[in-house]
């Protein structure tokens, strides 16, 4: 009895020193979600270019607005890698403001931190 003892302090006292660390998880660098990143920039380019805002629908990726005769409509689609797809149109009267979409999608493109 006195070994059965003996046996399990020892055994007690071993463990004792015993330290389990938690596994290295490896740091990833943190940005913002794809789209939300996608989604500032396009309201940002809107609103840099002095298009008038008239629906957001954040749900199904849809910005819609207007600068005088000039209907500019943006949609986001979240791809299957992650990565978002931009599409910027405009339509109505273009004669009136002919380079609105190219500036449109240039403001947005340097938002992104493209250019």
């Amino acid at each position: 009895m006195f070994l059965a003892r003996l046996a399990a302090v020892l055994l007690v006292a071993s463990l004792a020193g015993c330290y389990a660390y938690d596994p290295y998880y490896h740091p990833y660098p943190s940005a913002p979600p794809k789209f939300d990143q996608a989604w500032n920039a396009t309201i940002g380019a809107f609103v840099d270019q002095g298009v008038e805002i008239q629906t957001q629908d954040r749900a199904n990726g849809v910005v819609s607005g207007r600068r005088g005769g000039v209907n500019v409509n943006a949609r986001l689609v979240q791809q299957a890698d992650g990565r978002v797809r931009v599409e910027i149109n405009a339509g109505g009267n273009l004669a009136e403001d002919p380079g609105l979409p190219d500036r449109v999608s240039r403001s947005y493109d340097a938002r992104m931190g493209r250019g």
